[in-house]
């Protein structure tokens, strides 16, 4: 039994591989596609999606304030002073447990550098945010030796494959007569004369 392994990602960016066989709209939408894919068997190590357009984007989930920032920087104290809690209390050999210390000392040092650090922004950053790279839309490319595969089985669940060129763009060229024959005269032309 041979051994397949995982294709390795390269170390370096690289342009992605392939032909496109789908677009999707959204990225859920391709990984649905690779993922229906691989229910199929097909081997999806040849498979890249690749989003295109890309935009950061940045909600505003909130207002900031003082107790905002405090209530924060409390919760996030203490979760890690329930982390130092709990190892010192796998070494601890008194009866007494340092957990709930260790949670208070982690939540108010949290509370502090939390106040401390909005108050030095001086109002410059009142609002609190979550930030996401999106594409405007995702191809999902195939190596050339499995596309036409890859294609039959995602017209199964609708693969949208309008929109990028599946292969290179070559230009048209009008067709040459060959070499030897004298192309028709056009008749708007006066006829030759002969000497």
């Amino acid at each position: 039994m041979a051994y397949t392994g995982q294709t390795r990602v390269p170390r370096t960016p690289t342009p992605p591989q392939g032909e496109q066989v789908a677009r999707y709209d959204t990225y859920v939408q391709a990984q649905k596609a690779v993922d229906h894919l691989a229910d199929k068997a097909f081997p999806v190590q040849m498979v890249t999606i690749v989003g295109t357009d890309l935009q950061m984007v940045e909600r505003v989930t909130g207002r900031l304030s003082y107790p905002r920032a405090a209530v924060g920087g409390f919760v996030s104290g203490a979760w890690f002073g329930l982390f130092v809690g709990l190892l010192l209390s796998l070494f601890s050999t008194e009866e007494s447990s340092p957990l709930l210390p260790a949670i208070l000392i982690g939540g108010a040092f949290g509370l502090l550098f939390s106040v401390l650090t909005y108050s030095l922004s001086r109002g410059r950053r009142d609002f609190t945010s979550a930030s996401q790279i999106v594409a405007s839309s995702y191809a999902v490319l195939c190596h050339a030796e499995k596309a036409h595969q890859a294609r039959q089985l995602l017209a199964e669940v609708g693969g949208v494959t309008s929109g990028w060129p599946t292969k290179p763009v070559v230009p048209e060229v009008a067709p040459q007569p060959p070499t030897g024959v004298r192309p028709p005269a056009d008749a708007d032309a006066p006829p030759a004369q002969d000497a």
